[in-house]
Formats: C-alpha cells, structure tokens, sequence
C-alpha cells in the first residue's frame, strides 16, 4: 500500500554533503559519470561513486548482489544526502525487497533521483512515505548547471518547490485538480500493480510516460487501469512523452490520441505534451509531493509543487 498522505520529505543539502552515485539497473560509460561527478562538485556537493557503478554484468552494472551492496551503503551512511541513480535499464525489480527490508530508508530519509527503470525505485520510496525525485541522470547532469532541467534540480535539492508551466494542446482537457503527484514510466509501473508498490491509485494526480512501447502495449495498460477502476478515479493526467514508437493503423491519432480516447469518458483534466521522459527536456518533479495541476483552455499550463 502507498503512503501518500504522510510523506517526508528529505533534508535540503548542504555545501559539502555527499552524494552516492549508485547504478542499480544497467551499466553506464564511466566518463559520463565522471562528468557528472565535476558538475555535482562544482555546486559545492561531495559526490561519492559506489564500488559497482561502474561495474558490468550482462547488461547490468553488476550482480543484484553488488547493486544491493551499493544502495545499502548509500543509505546508511549519514553523511550522504542524496542517491543519483547513474542511469534506467533494467534490473531495478531485482532488489527492491531487499531495499524495502533496509531499516535505514526509513529511519533517515535520502532524496533518490532517477527516471525510466528508477521509477521502481521511486515507487518503493512512496511506499515507504517518503518524497523522491523523478528527474534526468548523468548522462544529463554533464550538460551543466546551466541546463535549465539540471538547475531546477539542484534548486529542489536545496529545498526549493518548483512551478511549472509548458504548452497545451488540441487533446487537453481544461481544468484544476490539487493531489499527490505519483508516476513515471508506465511500462514499469504496471509490472507494480497488485504489489505493495502499485502507485497508479485514486484520487492522485498521475504523470505518465514511455519509451519503445508499442501503441496497443499501452492502450493495454490503460484499459486494465479502466477495467480495476483505477483510472476513472484520478485527479488529473499528465502525460509526458512518448517516444520511439511505430505507427498504428489502429490509432492514426498516434499514443496521444489513443490515451486521449482512453479518458474520454472522464472528467479530470488532462494535459498532454509535457516535458517528462526521454526527452532533452525533462523536467525534475518530485514524487509523493502534493501539487496542483492547472489546463488551461487558453493553451498554458502548469503544474506547481506546494510548499
């Protein structure tokens, strides 16, 4: 069960705090975490790349073994603050059991960044009542802290609430809705449902998006979420991007225009378009933390974290 009403939100760092770059999911090139390293040095943080980072196993950065090594390290070291998941993949399912067993994910909240595969990991942190970041990794973090994205996560990292506004478009439907913002991939979130870590519930403010996943693959999704009556109960869609998908003769609207069919017989507001996923572009949301999502029917909208 999620617990999404009491959730802590992690300390704010401070210059000189750590922070753990682990790889619980698939391998990544080094010299794109070292970058990353001198960018997070550069903001006056400590990071600390775990033992098996920067490790290889089949497709993985190591054995579940030495990924759950590195995540337990992280965690129950004090001086680190924040976890940066060096990267998505897969393999975070592998251990999320012996990560939820971990007394010390509760006892001393971290902030976890990630997204993609980490969304597991972001739906364990939820379960656990605890905010977490759904935001890009190093391969991002390099561009700098000028990146407009990297600043607005270094900001929520120092304890900002970020608002946002992005563009709307024809498949939108107008309104306001106030909740606790849960999502993120959406493949890896539905091979959650039914667990304790099934965070596609009611009464939330969704965000969605995906990668490769055929059109159909998705409307799947959406109409087991229909059928359980899990979706019909949302507060309100965000729908970020969905990218590297074949056309289907099904859906000549394309992923948009076959989830704008899928929730038409609702009526919270959905915003389409937004710059969530595996984009350029894809801005740090905190998961867990109340906001308010606002579609405008003038084409503007926002989402906005409260304080």
């Amino acid at each position: 069960m999620i617990n999404i009403e009491l959730a802590r939100r992690p300390v704010s760092l401070r210059a000189g705090d750590k922070i753990a770059i682990c790889s619980p999911a698939g391998r990544i090139a080094p010299e794109k975490v070292e970058k990353a390293v001198a960018v997070l040095r550069e903001q006056g943080w400590e990071p600390v790349v775990m033992p098996h980072a920067l490790g290889e196993h089949g497709t993985f950065s190591g054995s579940a073994a030495e990924r759950l090594s590195d995540l337990r390290s992280a965690f129950a070291d004090p001086e680190v603050r924040a976890i940066l998941c060096s990267r998505g993949g897969y393999g975070v399912v592998h251990i999320m059991k012996d990560v939820d067993a971990l007394p010390t994910v509760a006892a001393d909240p971290k902030w976890v960044i990630g997204f993609s595969d980490i969304s597991a990991l972001h739906a364990l942190m939820s379960h656990k009542g605890i905010e977490s970041i759904h935001a890009s990794m190093a391969a991002h973090i390099l561009e700098g802290a000028d990146n407009e994205d990297n600043a607005a996560l270094f900001g929520i990292l120092r304890g900002e609430r970020p608002a946002y506004t992005f563009a709307g478009t024809a498949d939108d439907r107008p309104g306001m809705a106030e909740g606790i913002l849960l999502g993120g991939n959406l493949a890896v979130l539905a091979e959650l449902i039914s667990t304790p870590y099934d965070i596609i519930s009611p009464d939330t403010v969704l965000f969605i998006e995906d990668i490769a996943e055929p059109v159909y693959k998705i409307e799947r999704i959406l109409y087991q979420l229909r059928l359980s009556g899990v979706l019909g109960r949302l507060r309100g869609l965000v729908v970020g991007q969905f990218t590297d998908y074949k056309p289907d003769e099904n859906h000549p609207g394309g992923m948009e225009g076959m989830i704008r069919d899928a929730v038409a017989d609702y009526d919270f507001p959905v915003a389409f378009n937004a710059p969530i996923g595996h984009v350029f572009h894809n801005i740090p949301l905190i998961e867990s933390a109340r906001v308010t999502l606002k579609v405008n029917a003038e084409g503007v909208n926002s989402l906005i974290f409260w304080r």
